[in-house]
């Protein structure tokens, strides 16, 4: 009886202080796995300048948070693979009949090799690398959507400030038609066609201010702001992006972060193999113990096991992943070629954009400013009709707004270039 009493008391007192244990370890758990309540971050009401705005969006961007999510779950990983096999303890009885009992306790202990061990932590630590560079990726791409926000709530600011001015020069035309109608030089009919002219660009502004309370909301839910506070951007639109030469290009797209995590895949699945390719290495195990018997006591026990590979060796999880290790060579090659064509493509947008920009700054837009100009002194001299100052002003909003237009597609095509390389080498301060 003192055995059997000695066996129950063994076994009670580890599954005692396991529940204790597992109750204190669930009790610290939930104390430092614990995440303060986080608030919506609010930017200044004061003109928002891009650097401000990528401080604000590389903080507190939801996206960007998911991935470093990701990247503190494959610490977790790494910690787990290096871990030790554990031990088992058993307790084995026969018979219940006090003359004829025998009782046995053996601690087992498993014996990894191959280099298990080492192929498993090394491909957690490739895990890790990915899940790092998907994070560097991240915040590229976060990166360059606030670069294309902040360009388009500038150039909605421009286009405001363009329509204000087209608005001045309708209500310039429409002041020199009253004039003429009222000396009795033209038909009323030229001032009524003046202010339906004015009334279009007014329409036109109106939703110009609505475009831009929309893009102002676009830009702020970037670092997770749905009311934004500023009223508007610093910047400067007219500040023409540089073309990067094609060999620049190319070095930045053997160094861009999706390149790097496309590399990385491949060097993770490699350290998969080898995983899978140590499993095919049997593990034996070492087995020590005692055995009590109504004739003796404290007899020792050895064994060692060792599992047959006769039916499973494993090939079916090494064939696998060679092959995802063949796919992802393949997705690193189509990667790269992705890269490069996108930012050849939007390189050759640039250069279009930039002489675009070039030929309407430099030589139309000062001939339609003078053609207006003439027009306008023409007409009030009754020199040219009204058709004629029409036409003039038309012409010169025209130029405006495709200059305009072209100086923001500079901006659009650079940053399709960041975008691509998920890099800012001339990120403002």
């Amino acid at each position: 009886m003192r055995h059997a009493a000695f066996h129950c008391v063994f076994l009670r007192v580890p599954l005692t202080l396991a529940i204790a244990l597992g109750v204190f370890g669930l009790l610290g758990s939930a104390t430092s796995f614990a995440q303060p309540v986080t608030t919506t971050p609010a930017e200044p009401a004061a003109p928002l300048t891009l650097a401000a705005a990528l401080k604000l969006a590389l903080a507190n961007n939801p996206e960007i948070a998911v991935a470093r999510r990701e990247v503190e779950a494959s610490d977790g990983a790494v910690m787990q693979s290096s871990a030790r096999t554990n031990p088992e303890l058993s307790f084995m009885q026969e018979d219940t009949r006090r003359a004829t009992r025998s009782s046995a306790v053996q601690l087992s202990m498993p014996i990894e090799r191959g280099g298990k061990r080492a192929a498993r932590v090394d491909a957690s630590q490739r895990g890790r690398d990915v899940a790092a560079l998907e994070l560097v990726e991240r915040q590229g791409e976060v990166r360059a959507a606030v670069i294309a926000a902040f360009f388009e709530v500038l150039t909605a600011q421009e286009r405001i400030r363009l329509s204000q001015e087209t608005l001045s020069l309708t209500q310039q035309v429409t002041l020199l038609t009253g004039k003429r109608v009222l000396a009795g030089k033209i038909s009323p009919v030229e001032e009524t066609r003046a202010r339906v002219a004015e009334s279009l660009v007014k329409v036109e502004l109106a939703q110009v201010l609505g475009e831009l309370r929309v893009l102002r909301q676009k830009l702020s839910a970037l670092w997770g702001n749905v009311a934004p506070r500023f009223e508007r951007v610093d910047g400067a639109l007219e500040k023409l992006p540089a073309l990067p030469t094609p060999a620049s290009l190319d070095t930045r797209v053997a160094q861009s972060p999706a390149l790097k995590r496309a590399e990385a895949e491949v060097a993770r699945r490699s350290a998969l193999s080898r995983v899978e390719q140590t499993k095919r290495t049997q593990d034996p195990t070492v087995s020590l113990g005692l055995k009590h018997t109504p004739e003796s006591s404290g007899q020792l026990l050895l064994g060692v096991s060792i599992p047959l590979a006769l039916f499973d060796n494993n090939q079916g999880n090494l064939l696998e992943a060679l092959r995802r290790e063949d796919k992802a060579r393949d997705e690193m090659s189509a990667q790269r070629l992705r890269l490069q064509s996108q930012v050849t493509q939007a390189r050759e947008r640039l250069l279009t954009a930039l002489t675009e920009v070039d030929a309407l700054q430099n030589e139309v837009l000062p001939g339609a400013q003078s053609a207006f100009e003439a027009a306008s002194k023409g007409f009030d001299a009754g020199k040219f009709s009204f058709i004629d100052i029409l036409d003039a002003q038309r012409a010169l909003v025209q130029v405006r707004t495709q200059t305009l237009r072209a100086i923001a597609e500079t901006h659009r095509a650079a940053t399709d270039i960041e975008r691509a390389l998920g890099d800012n080498p001339a990120e403002p301060k």
